[in-house]
């Protein structure tokens, strides 16, 4: 199958262009956020380990147990109006950080990161969902590496940007900048067609499509679906999680990246421990500049192995060695991300961490191209999000228990452990496809029928 160029799928697609618009925007607003609430949460507490703990929670759990019941929701109703609305409801609820000025207004950070993430859970699930529909069988590949490598590279720029305007200009001004682009988000998203967001069949059960049917002749009305023929939500919510288990290769992706999780998730502890507390006290960094550079850093090296992983992708295929390099890439990430424990400067453990997510960074692509064109439309909000909720729930709590951690043991312990437990998941993948071989040829039979 031709797979086609960035250029092409940019230029050539306004639909995905203005879906890729919204993103960049509403992701740069996003860690504008993370930079200024970590910051606030760290200042209002006195640099508590388990404050900052509590953040990450908040930020990862209340997506992660949502999404489940995101994804049956974006299969259900308007994958559009979703984005749109839950755009609109975080640019109110960004504004509340504002209100934090002591430790005792910090439940309302809590409270607003939980909400932020919990309609991010819906926002991510309907544009996963409608991704491979704007994108089109051709541009999959480039629309996945072009939407988690902007999303990566804004990681990278936002951070930087983020730290940079709370050390200058103070945490207000971040905040408003997140919800100013909630809003912008929300207007591009507007403007892509609805029937572009779901195939043919899918675009039938939608409820608007089904108020249409209302209004027209028996004899003009295609062959939707009324609200009264679908299996009830909670059916369809148990469809995927029987469809997972039951698929080898979805449930291997989701075991793997659960695995690559309990390691993933301290990453939000290193950086925070290592770049706001040591770094800042033996190399004299502001704390926020210093936690930003490693964002950065990661960012950038995320955004390099994706916008590299087209390239890579068509060798890959060309030498029939994809399920061998998924495997010898999560490895090794994580090996030399362990190795960054020994770091004695930020310099030298930011550039570590970039190499290490860079090839981590072409894999993902790789990987989550496979698993996409492994699912049929109808189901896909469904699979995608509760593989993505089941991961960022063990980030999640990998998150807080290293956190408390860092009561026992040092950052530079937690990154050697951390690194060691992400390239389990390489070790789990070679397990899985040994013990079922055929597992890729069973997706390559469900992509050609979808």
């Amino acid at each position: 199958m031709h797979s086609l160029t960035y250029g092409e799928l940019i230029g050539g697609n306004r639909n995905f262009r203005n879906l890729l618009i919204g993103q960049f925007i509403s992701e740069l607003g996003n860690w504008f956020n993370f930079i200024a609430g970590l910051g606030l949460v760290r200042m209002v507490s006195d640099a508590s380990p388990t404050a900052a703990g509590l953040f990450f929670v908040a930020r990862l759990l209340p997506f992660a147990l949502t999404s489940p019941i995101a994804g049956t929701f974006v299969d259900r109703f308007s994958r559009r109006q979703v984005m749109i609305w839950t755009d609109l409801l975080r640019a109110v609820i960004a504004l509340s950080f504002l209100l934090v000025s002591d430790p005792g207004d910090l439940w309302i950070a809590y409270l607003a990161t939980v909400l932020l993430h919990f309609f991010g859970a819906f926002f991510d699930g309907a544009k996963n969902a409608a991704a491979p529909n704007l994108a089109g069988k051709e541009g999959l590949l480039a629309a996945t590496a072009l939407l988690f490598s902007t999303r990566f590279l804004l990681m990278a720029i936002g951070s930087a940007l983020g730290g940079w305007a709370a050390y200058a200009f103070g945490y207000k001004v971040a905040f408003i900048i997140n919800a100013a682009s909630f809003v912008v988000s929300a207007y591009t998203v507007w403007l892509i067609p609805e029937e572009a967001t779901r195939d043919e069949t899918t675009g039938a059960r939608m409820s608007s499509l089904s108020l249409r049917r209302r209004r027209t002749p028996p004899s003009e009305q295609p062959n939707y679906v009324t609200p009264a023929e679908r299996d009830p939500f909670l059916t369809e919510l148990r469809e995927g999680l029987v469809y997972t288990v039951k698929n080898h290769f979805a449930f291997t992706i989701l075991i793997m990246n659960v695995i690559w999780a309990t390691g993933g998730g301290s990453i939000n502890v290193i950086f925070e421990r290592l770049g706001g507390v040591y770094f800042a006290e033996t190399e004299k960094w502001n704390p926020d500049v210093a936690v930003a550079m490693m964002w950065t850093a990661t960012g950038f090296g995320l955004a390099l192995g994706m916008l590299i992983a087209r390239r890579a992708s068509i060798y890959l295929d060309r030498k029939g060695i994809n399920h061998w390099f998924i495997g010898w890439a999560l490895i090794a990430h994580g090996v030399l991300f362990a190795a960054g424990g020994a770091a004695p400067t930020l310099w030298l453990f930011a550039t570590i961490a970039f190499v290490s997510r860079a090839i981590v960074g072409v894999e993902y692509a790789v990987q989550e191209t496979m698993f996409q064109r492994s699912l049929p439309d109808h189901i896909r909000g469904r699979i995608s999000t509760l593989d993505r909720g089941a991961e960022l729930t063990m980030f999640g709590l990998s998150s807080y228990i290293s956190s408390e951690l860092m009561y026992y043991i040092t950052p530079q312990t937690l990154t050697v452990l951390s690194g060691i437990l992400s390239a389990m998941a390489g070790v789990v993948w070679f397990v899985r496809e040994k013990a079922e071989p055929s597992a890729s040829a069973g997706g390559d039979v469900e992509l050609g029928s979808t």
